[in-house]
């Protein structure tokens, strides 16, 4: 029968379901400005004040030096503004949304949209990575491969139990239950009876399954289990389930454990698979600097076997939301950047908080909204890729920083004597580059001011190759091209310009 009308059923007070509570924690997190990005806002901001101040003294001071000297005319207006248009850092204030538009340019061509220029440059300064297990690390789709029944029941006691258990799950998990069971022992899955009852898994009980025919099967965690059938009357639990258990783990699997009302009948066996290849890109973060954190819900004994597999350097076990934003918050309050990738609602509020939050384009909603990296091949290793474009961005945006305050140191020896030389005549010692007269030499100065940044602009879209070299190698091969390079071209770009301003005028 086909009703006109849905009936919702709310079985949770306000404020107390898994929704409620993943909203208050994303609300709670604030992703944090990164510390490159600090940096170069209050040297942008003291250079401007520095040069807005020298402008703002030069007219008055001239004016004096006027009086005093009894020679010179004081500094005009025009001369001030030309002045502090040429120091002001406005050559790297103008190549900053080129080099951040060049930078989602390159991660797009790598299948990857980045949502903002800051998110891959503060993917350049990371050194905490923390990963998601379940469909990051292993495929996703774990699969039953046993049935271990404990306490002297039989297998196919056991299998009966998980298949009536995982009749209501869509999981994946689930399903390879579901197929186990028909397989080996020839079991056909049935629809739920009228009056049976669905238990959907909660990050809170850890387990699922079905009461139906006055019977609660159960399927999940063994801890879960445990105090379930407890709960439920049970006088002992059975001698072996524990070395069951734990021999699973330590493969590596999840161990499922199952139950009958206050029966534990066995445990399932859940074989997680690795995804092809991590292991060497793990070790290319880690040659990088860049520390791997598995995060995943599964007991430690299982969680050591994954991670170990992985070789990932560390790993934290039976993780619910509000570990994993906790983590975070512990490694920035430490002084770490902190990556975080992750395809879940669970991982949603993590992401909200970690500094780079790479989610993958098959996970839920809430993770792509959360995040500010999107995987559109849902690869985890992409982030490899992620941090080499950030890198290269710091780089790039370091060199044209450097060459531009390079340039405005050079800039001095044009602009000052030819404001200065009426008053002062002694000054045109520093006119090193003999420039032809006052106003050629403010006039050069200002257009070559101008000409720079577009020169420049292919620079910023192209980006400075990242080189895997030590930090004091780096910075003195980009002092010696970027820092000298710039205070050299500004003496034969303002001396050509000059030359030409000559024959003009």
């Amino acid at each position: 029968m086909i009703a006109n009308a849905i009936i919702v059923r709310i079985t949770a007070n306000p404020g107390e379901t898994f929704l409620d509570r993943m909203i208050s924690l994303i609300e709670g997190a604030k992703r944090r400005k990164t510390p490159n990005e600090t940096a170069l806002e209050v040297l942008l901001i003291a250079l401007t004040l520095v040069f807005l101040l020298v402008c703002v003294n030069i007219g008055p001071l001239s004016a004096y030096s006027v009086k005093a000297a009894g020679q010179g005319t004081p500094v005009s207006l025009t001369i001030l503004v030309a002045l502090f248009v040429c120091l002001a850092p406005t050559t790297i204030a103008a190549l900053l949304p080129a080099i951040g538009i060049a930078g989602m340019d390159r991660l797009f061509q790598k299948n990857v949209i980045a949502l903002s220029g800051r998110a891959i440059e503060a993917a350049g300064d990371v050194n905490v990575l923390l990963l998601d297990k379940t469909g990051t690390i292993t495929l996703g789709n774990r699969e039953a491969v046993e049935f271990v029944p404990v306490g002297g029941h039989t297998d196919k006691e056991l299998a009966e139990a998980a298949l009536i258990a995982s009749l209501s799950d869509e999981t994946a998990e689930g399903r390879s239950i579901v197929l186990l069971a028909r397989q080996k022992y020839g079991m056909k899955p049935e629809a739920l009876p009228g009056d049976a009852e669905s238990i959907a898994f909660s990050a809170d009980t850890r387990l699922s399954g079905v009461n139906t025919g006055g019977k609660k099967y159960r399927k999940g965690a063994a801890d879960s289990t445990v105090s379930f059938v407890k709960q439920s009357g049970a006088l002992d639990i059975p001698g072996n389930l524990t070395d069951v258990v734990d021999k699973i783990a330590r493969a590596g699997s999840t161990p499922l454990v199952v139950s009958c009302d206050a029966e534990i009948l066995g445990v399932v066996n859940l074989k997680d698979i690795i995804k092809p290849g991590i292991q060497e890109r793990f070790l290319q973060l880690r040659s990088m600097g860049i520390k791997t954190v598995m995060i995943t819900g599964d007991n430690p004994l299982t969680a050591a076997a994954i991670a170990a597999e992985a070789e990932v350097d560390d790993f934290l076990a039976q993780a619910r939301p509000e570990d994993k934003l906790k983590l975070i918050k512990e490694y920035q309050e430490a002084g770490f950047m902190v990556a975080m990738t992750g395809d879940g609602t669970n991982d949603a509020p993590a992401l909200a908080q970690a500094d780079v939050a790479v989610a993958m384009n098959t996970g839920t909603q809430p993770a792509r909204e959360a995040a500010n990296i999107i995987d559109l091949d849902s690869n985890p290793t992409k982030l490899l890729d992620i941090v080499e474009v950030g890198k290269q961005i710091l780089m790039t945006r370091g060199n044209l920083t450097t060459f531009s305050i390079s340039n405005d140191i050079a800039k001095y020896f044009a602009i000052i004597p030819a404001m200065l030389l009426s008053i002062y005549p002694q000054l045109g010692v520093l006119n090193v580059m003999h420039l032809g007269s006052p106003f050629s030499a403010i006039l050069s100065a200002v257009i070559f001011n101008a000409l720079i940044i577009p020169v420049l602009v292919p620079l910023a879209l192209k980006g400075t190759r990242f080189r895997p070299m030590p930090a004091e190698k780096l910075l003195i091969h980009n002092l010696l091209l970027y820092g000298v390079g710039g205070m050299i071209a500004p003496f034969l770009g303002i001396k050509a310009i000059d030359i030409v301003v000559g024959l003009l005028v």
